[in-house]
């Protein structure tokens, strides 16, 4: 945050100072809902929440050198106390990123929605800015209506670009996030079928990610995908320039794609024409070579959307194509790969919708090339009245890509098995369990040597726990050894809720 005291706290959010503030108290660093990672000079907000009431824990926040906390009901330590912890929050964001802005005219607010590869992309902007000045692009998913307020208060005095990514879940919540932090260039990445339950079709989808576009003024700029019918046509929702990407079509275009035996993307990045940024600068036109180190083919697409980005804040095309080929896997549980002895485990179950499913298996089959590959395959949520043809057109796909092992986990997720045995899969090569105990235990009954193994759900489906499992129980297999890293995918272990 910038250094803000209690009473211009109190003032912005509509407060009231309790607790023995004397509104001097002064806030130097960031806001926090989590008392255990308050630093000397935070802001602790308190929430009462579903499972935890943060208002218990004021104290130890003080204790942890909060200089004040934000509250909704009367505590004993100085304070803010405020009608919503939430909304407050947003306020408080949306003054702090306006005075920020009024003490550097050149900090940039880049957003990015999209129904699969957000957090993916964030991190990849964050990694190409991070060389031109401070950049905020914190790890993880912060990308609601509480996420980003916090994401945005992480910023000080000296942040020149702010990366968020902005979720929805309806009409309307994206335009909630963009009043917070209007943005300076805006992505969108995909409409597909995440969430589509809660939407119910998939051009309210559409409708409801265009609103980080719709936030543009005249001197901002987007950044859509060409080859999206339903993104491209988004170009129409403002008055911004556009800047298009896609494999052959668009600006910005990814020509001579290969992958190498850990399916990581090697291309020539060609930007097809000559680009104006919004400080009048021009990029001239123009191609690199890059040689990734995420996996899979489809962080192309990532790859591009991202160049799109930093190349409209200010870096120019060779060092983009060096930093996409530097650049390393930030959120774990994000096609995070580990290896014991011979096996590899591939960790993609951070979130999972039909879009994103079908990538995770069509990189497994590279991967498993002339090896054995296992899918675990858990329930993707929010489809709806759709969900059972989805998960079926899953299981269907898994036995047309010769995945040699399909383990099915969960109620929700069996109709996966049932498509699998309907296109063909015979002598069980799909299995059906109804718990992550179960999978485990196939697991460590058939798993051996030179095989790959896919884990791959939405989060609250649980099969994101299972690496950790499997992984030490071949650590602890007489032939086992520890577990690696491969390439600079994240450590292992679970991004904090």
């Amino acid at each position: 945050m910038l250094r803000t005291d209690a009473a211009e706290i109190a003032r912005l959010t509509g407060g009231a100072l309790i607790g023995g503030a004397s509104g001097a108290e002064t806030v130097t660093g960031s806001a926090r809902i989590d008392s255990r990672a308050v630093e000397a000079g935070d802001l602790f907000a308190a929430f009462d929440g579903e499972h935890v009431d943060g208002h218990r824990f004021v104290g130890a926040a003080r204790e942890a050198g909060a200089a004040l906390c934000l509250v909704s009901r009367e505590v004993d330590v100085p304070a803010v106390l405020v009608d919503d912890v939430e909304a407050a929050l947003s306020a408080l964001a949306a003054a702090q990123l306006a005075a920020a802005r009024t003490l550097h005219p050149q900090l940039q607010v880049i957003a990015v929605t999209g129904s699969a590869g957000k957090t993916g992309t964030k991190d990849l902007i964050g990694q190409l800015l991070a060389p031109l000045g401070p950049t905020v692009a914190p790890p993880g998913s912060p990308n609601n209506e509480l996420g980003l307020p916090l994401t945005v208060l992480s910023l000080d005095e000296s942040t020149r670009f702010l990366v968020l990514e902005m979720g929805a879940r309806g009409i309307g919540h994206i335009a909630h996030l963009t009043a917070i932090a209007p943005p300076d260039i805006s992505l969108v990445l995909n409409v597909g079928t995440a969430h589509l339950g809660e939407f119910g079709s998939v051009e309210a989808i559409a409708q409801a990610k265009g609103e980080i576009i719709e936030a543009l003024g005249s001197e901002g700029r987007a950044v859509l995908a060409a080859e999206d019918s339903r993104v491209a046509q988004m170009a129409s929702r403002s008055a911004a320039p556009v800047l298009t990407w896609g494999l052959e079509q668009g600006d910005l275009q990814a020509h001579d794609i290969d992958l190498d035996e850990l399916a990581r993307p090697t291309f020539t990045l060609v930007l097809t024409r000559e680009v104006t940024r919004a400080d009048g600068t021009v990029i001239a036109a123009g191609s690199a070579p890059v040689a990734l180190r995420t996996t899979g083919e489809h962080q192309v697409h990532t790859a591009l959307a991202s160049a799109g980005a930093a190349l409209l804040a200010g870096a120019d095309l060779s060092a983009v194509a060096t930093g996409l080929s530097t650049a390393e896997a930030v959120s774990a549980q994000r096609m995070e790969m580990r290896r014991a002895g011979d096996v590899l485990v591939v960790n993609d179950a951070y979130n999972a919708n039909p879009d994103s499913m079908r990538l995770a298996l069509r990189t497994l089959a590279h991967l498993g090339r002339g090896r054995r590959t296992f899918a675990v395959l858990g329930e993707m949520l929010e489809l709806g009245e759709d969900a059972v043809r989805l998960h079926d057109e899953i299981g269907r796909l898994a036995v047309r890509l010769n995945v040699t092992r399909l383990i099915v986990v969960g109620p929700g997720a069996a109709p996966i098995h049932q498509g699998a045995c309907l296109e063909g899969s015979f002598g069980g090569e799909s299995t059906y369990v109804g718990t992550l105990d179960e999978a485990l235990a196939v697991l460590e009954r058939e798993v051996r040597g030179g095989d790959v193994v896919l884990l791959k759900s939405s989060r609250d489906s649980g099969l994101r726990t299972l690496a950790p499992r499997i992984l030490a129980h071949l650590q602890a297999e007489p032939s086992g050894h520890a577990p690696q890293a491969l390439g600079t995918t994240p450590g292992q272990g679970d991004t904090p809720a």
